[in-house]
């Protein structure tokens, strides 16, 4: 038995304008007490719903991981790109060379983004949100692979990619050199124990495959604050 991935969960200044952006962009349903965190929920096949959470820190450096969206034509990118533009991205640098046929955009509070070019044989069979590609080791994709269940359908040269067994996007992690880590990422996994397990067990099955719990007890809402084997922050939610 292995942990649901639940959400990716977003430290956000604003939490009901970043919800409504990324509900735009990817035409997902929102959710949820704007005062508590906004949730949207996915209308596609991708699994997972994303959290937004009132954080007091502006973001200051890049984050982790971005989103990869698709596109099934020039025009159907250029599509997304306007309808991102909008909706309050704006484009950013990050070294990307000019051949290359990828847009590269920022969310209104700088989160990162990108929109792929049509033809990539890679995310060939995932749907607009392609994959959350993240800076991180061969060993990092292990974990995730051993802690969610879901296999590896890429390692080579240090790099992996594990996908869902019921599809949707990839996580990919792009090997060495991982870029080093300043204070808390304000992108984080929540994760649900299975069915029927107590929420300690799985904490210490995560232990057993390199992960560290990082709080003395439990957190607000009886969730454990745990970092996998990169120092990333996750949690573990408590059973409901």
């Amino acid at each position: 038995m292995t942990s649901q991935l639940v959400a990716l969960c977003f430290d956000a200044s604003d939490p009901l304008r970043l919800a409504r952006f990324w509900a735009g962009l990817l035409g997902w349903e929102t959710a949820g007490d704007p005062h508590d965190g906004v949730t949207i929920l996915p209308t596609d096949d991708t699994g997972f719903q994303i959290r937004f959470l009132p954080a007091q820190e502006n973001k200051t450096v890049p984050n982790q991981m971005h989103f990869d969206l698709t596109s099934t034509s020039l025009e159907h990118q250029k599509q997304t790109v306007a309808r991102a533009l909008e909706l309050g991205a704006r484009h950013i640098d990050v070294g990307q060379r000019p051949e290359e046929g990828h847009v590269v955009l920022a969310d209104p509070e700088g989160n990162e983004l990108c929109v792929l070019e049509p033809g990539n044989k890679f995310l060939a069979d995932c749907g607009f949100v392609g994959a959350l590609a993240c800076d991180g080791s061969q060993e990092v994709g292990y974990f995730w692979s051993r802690a969610l269940g879901w296999p590896l359908v890429w390692d080579q040269d240090e790099e992996t990619a594990i996908r869902s067994p019921h599809g949707g996007p990839k996580i990919t992690w792009g090997g060495p050199p991982v870029a080093p880590k300043h204070g808390k990422n304000r992108l984080h996994f929540d994760l649900a124990p299975p069915a029927h397990t107590d929420q300690q067990a799985e904490v210490d099955r995560l232990v057993s495959l390199g992960a560290t719990r990082i709080d003395a007890g439990q957190g607000e809402g009886g969730r454990v604050l745990m970092t996998d084997p990169d120092g990333n922050e996750f949690c573990v939610l408590a059973p409901r």
